[in-house]
């Protein structure tokens, strides 16, 4: 598998990831914390999860309880995490703001 192609958006998705307990989080998390409209952040979880830089679980609980469907959440891999340092080191290093992915 070719490794995704590396965006701001996606490094917006990378970083979340970084900053999110255990590395894990749902789509609506990413959402929020980027500001990414769905349309974007969801592909982007997709391909990162293709190339295995995310594994995916359903949470359990009982809707009619939550009041809510399931959510799936998200979570690095090793490799994930990994890689997701170092592209984030990579736009550090060329000295991008520090509000880059607000």
């Amino acid at each position: 598998m070719k490794e995704p192609r590396i965006t701001l958006q996606s490094l917006k998705v990378l970083k979340a990831f970084l900053e999110a307990h255990d590395y894990r989080a749902c789509g609506a998390d990413i959402v929020r914390g980027t500001g990414l409209f769905p349309g974007t952040a969801y592909p982007i979880l997709a391909r990162f999860k293709d190339a295995g830089w995310l594994t995916s679980e359903w949470e359990t609980l009982d809707p009619s309880e939550a009041g809510r469907p399931p959510r799936l959440y998200y979570q690095l891999t090793g490799v994930g995490q990994r890689i997701a340092r170092e592209k984030l080191a990579e736009v550090s290093q060329q000295g991008l703001s520090p509000g880059w992915a607000t």
